[in-house]
């Protein structure tokens, strides 16, 4: 194994024999960890102690640099032959601390943090249950799973589906290839599209909100709670609109271009499909 700890980090080392890392150590409050892979998985658990367990499987050729820059605790790999190969990261985390990870290829997920999140990954799923204030997640090819967080949401992927469940904040969910699922939605604030793929929101409909919701081949579905306020604009080229309530047109029809209104209309509801149909049930 080797390690290279930088600014007086002092760590427990545990080796094993053969190829790995294992080894925890004291973290500051207020820390930030930043962790780019070129290849591998990350996973990342938490628990209620002031300590990072990083361990990492690599081969004897890799080592891992550890450091602070300022607030920010800084992993990489490096190699003494060219680029580092895989390696595949178990992190150990407080809860509370603020992540920023990212991997070239290589799945991501995250586990019961309370706090600030960040992730970019080129190929690979990515999968997150928690998370606070601000949630960033980018994929270019690969899948997200989302839940429990608790602040704003910027979900997005290029070829792969997003699915997000039990969020209370602003959401901002898109891909170009694939599924959009937006399930136990709890916001005044949402904005999802999809180009190749359906869209589904089962959610709140805040008096307040405001909801964009699109797709260009494929279906939208929205379930509507009794008590909904809101103003509808349905706006189709090549499909059909049904709704398990009777609705009543609130202004001239352009092709299938229509608004109308349900109960006092105080909410913006925009709903678009090109080539699908759009939906509107009863939970």
């Amino acid at each position: 194994m080797a390690l290279t700890m930088a600014l007086g980090l002092l760590a427990v080392l545990a080796q094993r024999p053969g190829e790995g890392t294992d080894t925890t150590f004291a973290v500051r409050a207020g820390t930030r960890l930043e962790l780019r892979n070129m290849n591998g998985d990350i996973v990342v658990r938490t628990w209620d102690r002031n300590s990072l367990r990083i361990q990492a499987e690599h081969s004897s050729r890799e080592r891992l640099d550890i450091g602070y820059a300022g607030v920010v605790l800084k992993i990489s790999a490096t190699s003494r032959r060219g680029a580092p190969r895989d390696v595949d990261y178990i992190l150990t985390v407080p809860a509370a601390m603020d992540l920023d990870l990212g991997s070239n290829h290589g799945d991501i997920s995250i586990d019961g943090s309370t706090g600030r999140i960040n992730i970019e990954t080129i190929q690979g799923d990515v999968t997150v249950r928690g998370g606070r204030s601000v949630v960033t997640l980018h994929s270019v090819s690969g899948d997200m799973h989302v839940g429990a967080v608790r602040g704003r949401l910027e979900a997005s992927s290029t070829n792969g589906e997003v699915i997000v469940d039990d969020v209370e904040g602003e959401v901002y969910a898109e891909t170009t290839n694939g599924d959009v699922m937006l399930r136990g939605i709890r916001s005044d604030n949402v904005t999802a599209a999809t180009v190749n793929g359906d869209l589904v929101y089962r959610g709140t409909i805040g008096d307040n909100g405001h909801y964009r919701l699109s797709t260009h081949n494929g279906d939208v579905t929205v379930t509507v709670s009794a008590g909904t306020n809101a103003t509808v604009t349905v706006s189709t080229f090549s499909g059909d609109f049904e709704s398990d309530f009777p609705v009543t047109l609130s202004g001239a029809r352009q092709g299938k271009r229509f608004s109308f209104t349900i109960g006092t209309g105080k909410a913006t509801l925009e709903l678009e499909s090109f080539q699908g149909s759009i939906r509107l049930v009863r939970p």
